[in-house]
């Protein structure tokens, strides 16, 4: 297994709280900051930039091909969609989800794939449920559930062709692989690698070669690539922990890692510790986000 050492981008003193769903469009990762209720972005020299404030903590982000942006109220369990001047709700997800949206992505149809977290990080002593689904928004508001009995939804990559989506199960310590129907459906639900026990899978991204990149939150490798099968080709070993991570860059080789030596909301808000990580690699990111 290849050990891959990472560069300081961004360091914990300029303000960033919890960071998570970085994306790469026109020169620069847009990311959210959960706690700090805000998008953001940043280039390769590491220059920070608010793009928006938010009334809610997000989770679950993307852009559709107009450029506006798709970003969830969490706790709210709602999407709305930003146009540059107005944020605007579009759907509604109480009635399908537990307590939290978790991570989510935008395709190339406009629709937008998003997560049931099943599990409150304000209590901790509720144990998470293994029911959680995926649910899809149309570009219309319209929403349904595509998939059911997942254990923690996390991370989401849909491949270059369009055809097939995979998701971190982050509680199932494995990731999972649908089929994407003509109209959105998922179907053919399959194991694309199952992972050790210490693995517990967050944001992810994927490359050329079919490679995922893993974010592993209190995990020995902070960061894994992971091939198809379940193989662990390489990793990244940082001093705190990962949760997110996204293939960038000019020719999308500088893979962006979200790190934060704590989830616990308390002591985020006591005390926080984000940064952005920076590994050159050798295979370029490929697919969706």
């Amino acid at each position: 297994m290849n050990i891959q050492r990472s560069t300081l981008l961004v360091d914990s003193v300029h303000g960033l709280k919890f960071t998570e769903s970085p994306r790469w469009r026109d020169g620069k990762w847009w990311f959210l900051d959960i706690h700090g209720q805000a998008i953001k972005s940043v280039d390769l020299q590491g220059h920070l930039e608010t793009v928006l404030d938010l009334p809610f903590k997000p989770n679950g982000f993307g852009f559709r091909r107009d450029g506006s942006v798709m970003v969830g109220d969490a706790l709210g369990r709602k999407i709305h969609r930003w146009d540059g001047r107005t944020l605007a709700h579009v759907a509604d997800l109480g009635a399908m989800t537990v307590f939290c949206l978790s991570d989510g992505i935008v395709d190339s149809q406009d629709r937008m794939y998003v997560g049931d977290i099943g599990y409150n990080f304000f209590d901790p002593a509720n144990q998470p449920v293994h029911t959680c689904v995926i649910a899809c928004i149309e570009g219309d508001g319209s929403a349904r559930v595509v998939a059911d009995g997942l254990s923690f939804p996390n991370g989401m990559v849909i491949t270059p062709d369009g055809k097939t989506l995979i998701v971190a199960e982050t509680m199932g310590h494995r990731l999972t692989a649908f089929d994407i129907l003509a109209d959105g459906a998922l179907a053919n639900r399959r194991v694309y690698a199952e992972l050790a026990d210490d693995v517990s899978p967050d944001g992810i991204t994927l490359d050329a070669e079919g490679g995922v990149w893993v974010a592993n939150p209190e995990g020995r490798h902070a960061v894994l690539r992971v091939l198809e099968g379940g193989e662990v080709a390489a990793a990244v070993e940082l001093d705190t922990d990962a949760y997110a991570v996204m293939l960038g860059g000019p020719q999308r080789r500088h893979l962006l890692i979200c790190a934060s030596g704590s989830h616990n909301p308390v002591e985020i808000a006591r005390s926080p510790s984000a940064t952005l990580r920076l590994v050159e690699v050798a295979v370029a990111g490929a697919g969706t986000p």
